[in-house]
């Protein structure tokens, strides 16, 4: 079976014996992750965050060396990948700094208790979060680094205590290679297990990979096409398994009437500062954008200044940018409010288009709908209750935003309160486009922006995708996990009878 995986789906290439070599290597390489897991997840904490640090100063040792190679592949500049790899090392170090704390554990400790009022005496319970298995994780094409052989996925995985294999986006081919080499390397040197995170490049050994009964939970980021794919195949194996994918999501921002009074120039520059980089293909990319009617923030859109023209990605996602900005520029209420010559050459120049509320509200499923590259469709609305009731009809969204004053804030409720129900983000004042790594981070939603809207892929949160609950009963320390001792040995955060112990 060949499923789609990609953004906009790119052509698939295998490894260096071709892709049947590699699918006849699967099985072998499936058991090695195996090996490598069971090692790995058996470490000490402190143990794991040290070869997680191996890691990331790996990383950052080889810049040198990977990023001309990703500017090649992906034609992203060597300013935004220098600031993607220390994100991606950032993530690594900060999921080093969360294993040593313990506190992603979930350590929990109920002591016997013969007088417990359910009526029953209650045993000694003992409950910790242990590592699923080996996981699956299938890379990103926009964020060659901190979405790829490194990224977060692999990283809350790797800090979980899982063992990763990851099928490389056939975008960036040569970098994937030399990322999983950089990493072999810094593990081997740091004394870690190997096989640790190894790399499949066809879609037939990734498709394989995913049914294998080794892997016990899948990531992956790209089209909803792809990821729905895949995503039942997860769940149709003998063994279903989680499925964490980040699919789509147009992240509307909701302009507020004061605000595009007071503020129009300053809301049309960051606007399209947020629609053209990285040439639109961010998941988070602002594609709608609501303004009132005769806003001073169109006039102020449609003077700004063209960027020109850059390439995309690869060859399939500009041609399938193209298509799709040619059927909207086609319909009748739809116009053009910003671009220059080259909109639809190859390469293309970023474009704004325009169109009203009550389009919107007659076909939101073609409208309102994620369009990967350089574009955003500007929607006039004439009262401020019609917002509350486009935000009701919204699919999943990884974010929305409001932009608003102070006088604002009476008719931001109702809309904030609608939009808490279908995005993952609520921003009030600031662009989607920059997702923090940090501890409060969502980076998830409501389907189809993500197929498991209870987690995140960006944050530490993130390692609980890949965890699950092991409660032991009445059972002597000799025999429990270090961590759920009497006496708390290993001095982790724990909850014990109800109360949080330091």
């Amino acid at each position: 079976m060949t499923i789609d995986t990609t953004t906009a789906g790119a052509p698939t290439t295998g490894g260096a014996g071709g892709a049947d070599d590699e699918l006849a290597r699967v099985p072998a390489i499936l058991r090695q992750a195996q090996t490598a897991h069971d090692e790995w997840s058996a470490l000490p904490l402190e143990r794991r965050a040290e070869l997680l640090r191996a890691i990331a100063d790996g990383l950052d040792e080889a810049a040198g060396t990977l990023i001309p190679i990703a500017e090649r592949e992906t034609g992203l500049t060597t300013a935004r990948l220098t600031g993607e790899l220390t994100r991606t090392t950032f993530q690594v170090r900060l999921f080093a700094r969360v294993v040593e704390r313990g506190e992603f554990l979930g350590l929990r400790v109920d002591h016997a208790d013969a007088d417990w009022p359910m009526g029953a005496p209650r045993p000694d319970l003992r409950r910790i979060l242990v590592p699923m298995g080996p996981v699956l994780v299938f890379a990103a094409g926009n964020f060659p680094f901190a979405f790829s052989v490194v990224g977060g996925d692999t990283a809350s995985a790797l800090a979980a205590g899982s063992a990763v294999v990851l099928k490389a986006h056939p975008g960036h081919p040569e970098l994937s290679r030399a990322t999983l080499d950089v990493v072999a390397a810094s593990v081997d040197a740091a004394g870690g297990p190997a096989n640790l995170l190894q790399g499949l490049f066809s879609q037939e050994a990734g498709v394989a990979a995913l049914t294998a009964r080794e892997i016990k939970a899948s990531a992956f980021t790209g089209s909803i096409r792809g990821g729905r794919a895949l995503f039942d195949i997860a769940q149709s194996r003998p063994e279903p398994i989680p499925f964490y994918g980040e699919l789509g999501s147009t992240n509307p921002v909701f302009v507020l009437p004061e605000a595009a009074g007071a503020r129009a120039d300053s809301i049309a520059e960051g606007f399209l500062a947020s629609v053209t980089g990285s040439q639109g293909q961010l998941c988070t990319k602002p594609g709608v954008l609501f303004v009132p009617t005769g806003s001073p923030v169109l006039a102020a859109v449609a003077g700004a200044s063209s960027t020109g023209p850059a390439r995309l990605l690869d060859p399939r996602i500009e041609a399938n940018y193209l298509n799709r900005l040619e059927s909207l520029r086609e319909r009748a209420d739809v116009s053009v409010l910003w671009d220059d010559d080259a909109s639809l050459a190859t390469p293309p120049s970023p474009s704004v288009l325009r169109t009203t509320i009550d389009a919107v509200l007659a076909d939101p499923e073609t409208l309102v709908a994620e369009t990967f590259g350089p574009t955003s469709l500007v929607v006039e609305y004439t009262d401020v209750a019609d917002l509350t009731r486009v935000a009701r009809g919204l699919e999943g969204q990884l974010t929305s935003t409001v932009v608003g004053d102070e006088g604002d804030t009476a008719a931001a409720g109702p809309l904030v309160q609608e939009l808490t129900q279908h995005a993952g983000r609520v921003l009030w004042n600031m662009w989607p486009t920059g997702v923090s790594v940090t501890y409060a981070q969502t980076h998830g939603g409501p389907y189809p922006a993500t197929t498991a809207p209870g987690s995140t892929s960006v944050g530490t949160t993130a390692i609980e995708r890949f965890l699950r609950p092991v409660t032991y009963q009445n059972l002597p320390d000799a025999l429990l996990p270090e961590a759920l001792r009497r006496g708390n040995p290993l001095g982790l955060p724990r909850t014990v009878d109800g109360v949080r112990e330091a």
